[in-house]
């Protein structure tokens, strides 16, 4: 039967149901302008009330990172901006030469004769000190740790170029970079501090470690970074036995932090010049029989960056606030905290501080520091060093040195090889020997001094 249909076009169907959407209503040229002034600001106070909402939300939020992750996201927030910036228009690059330098000397007088060094460098940042550890031709492992990822990863840039630069024959140590938390983390499974040697029994109360137990580098570097290992003993035993197991018998343990002597002397002073009472001695005697822990009394000459490794603070709950410390009940301040500083770096105590300038007990002891071009007011902890000391003797950790940076600079820069070095990295003019650091610069490295244990 031939098709009736072919060559013509079919009828459409209409729609047996109705359109899902309404007719769109057309507004009225000039119909925007009849929305009172009121229903206006009602609308801008909703939208500022939703952007505090979102901002007090983002603080909760940064505030239950921990300082941690503050200092982390920090770190690697700092920009790379790369030599000629740091020599020629650096604000602070008398400063930064005055710490390389200072951080120099601690390296050549700790590293010796011997060859073949292993070092692992706890807070490494950006490997500011890969150059200095060069310059010495001592090196034949370097492990640099750092929590902050960007920071790793531009270590490892750096160490690429060395090597790219290094010409045919000259030696380059071996170097591996990996992002840890070194005070909250056991370093022991990393693959290459597992076979150099780590040692996870040191610690108080382990005789056979004492005796027999080690690990296998020369030396644990942990420049400008330790104290905030002291937000907690905890983080401060973890740090401490990731940096004794490491060592083997005899090995050293470099560092520079700031110095709590100068910190006293700025809370005594403050509270000297508030009319703080101090209280009498058995009052102060009670407070310390109250607690049983302890209550005791950036890179070289031709490439480095400041206080290397390691964002707001963390909040404190109200039942901890100022972080668990003795009530002072004779002594203590009522204040809102203190602090100091000058054109170029800040120091804020945010609550109360100890009027005798004891800080016991030894942890949590939280300050804001600020550094022109280097730290934005990131959370730090007081190192109480005697407490310090005390602890690291509970790690197999003797004391050998311990100088101020102005001590060190004092009795080094006439060294015949420190003295030359501190021209080239730019702390002195050549010839002349005049000081290229500011007054303000010198001022700033006064609160850090450099310190040296022997792993016994």
């Amino acid at each position: 039967m031939p098709d009736t249909t072919q060559g013509k076009k079919r009828a459409r169907s209409p729609s047996r149901s109705p359109s899902r959407s309404p007719p769109r209503i057309r507004k009225r040229p000039g119909q925007a302008s009849r929305i009172s002034a009121a229903d206006r600001e009602a609308a801008r106070q909703k939208q500022l009330q939703r952007e505090k909402e979102l901002e007090e939300r983002a603080q909760r939020e940064a505030a239950s990172r921990g300082v941690h992750d503050v200092v982390k996201q920090h770190y690697n927030m700092v920009p790379e901006r790369g030599r000629d910036w740091r020599v020629t228009e650096s604000k602070i690059k008398g400063l930064r030469s005055f710490n390389n330098w200072v951080k120099s000397s601690t390296i050549q007088k700790f590293t010796g004769e011997e060859r073949g060094i292993k070092v692992l460098d706890i807070g490494c940042g950006k490997g500011g000190d890969l150059q200095k550890w060069q310059s010495s031709r001592k090196l034949d492992l370097y492990v640099g740790c750092d929590p902050a990822d960007v920071s790793i990863t531009q270590a490892r840039e750096r160490y690429e170029t060395m090597k790219k630069r290094t010409r045919r024959g000259q030696y380059l140590f071996h170097a591996e970079f990996y992002t840890k938390d070194c005070f909250g983390e056991w370093l022991g499974d990393i693959p290459i501090i597992k076979e150099v040697g780590i040692d996870g029994t040191v610690g108080p109360g382990n005789a056979v470690s004492q005796r027999w137990g080690g690990g296998g580098f020369d030396i644990v570097s942990m420049m400008f970074c330790m104290h905030y290992a002291f937000e907690s003993e905890g983080k401060a035993r973890g740090m401490l036995r990731n940096v004794a197991g490491a060592l083997k018998k005899g090995g050293r343990f470099l560092g520079t932090i700031p110095n709590s002597d100068f910190l006293s002397e700025k809370v005594v002073e403050h509270h000297k010049s508030a009319g703080t009472a101090m209280g009498d001695a058995a009052d102060n005697k009670a407070a310390d029989e109250d607690d049983d822990r302890p209550t005791f009394a950036s890179d070289d000459e031709d490439d480095w960056d400041p206080e290397e490794s390691l964002d707001k603070p963390k909040k404190e709950p109200e039942s901890e606030k100022p972080d668990a410390k003795k009530e002072y009940e004779d002594g203590e301040v009522k204040d809102e905290g203190f602090g100091w500083g000058n054109s170029i770096y800040r120091v804020k105590f945010p609550g109360k501080t100890p009027p005798d300038g004891v800080f016991r007990p030894p942890f949590g002891w939280k300050y804001f520091y600020f550094l022109e071009e280097a730290v934005e007011e990131v959370p730090e902890y007081v190192v109480p060093w005697e407490a310090f000391r005390a602890l690291a003797e509970d790690y197999n950790l003797e004391l050998q040195y311990r100088k101020s940076f102005k001590e060190v600079w004092e009795e080094q820069q006439n060294d015949p090889i420190l003295g030359p070095l501190s021209e080239r990295m730019g702390v002195r003019e050549r010839g002349t020997g005049r000081m290229l650091v500011s007054q303000d610069e010198l001022d700033a490295a006064d609160f850090y001094h450099t310190f040296c244990f022997y792993k016994v």
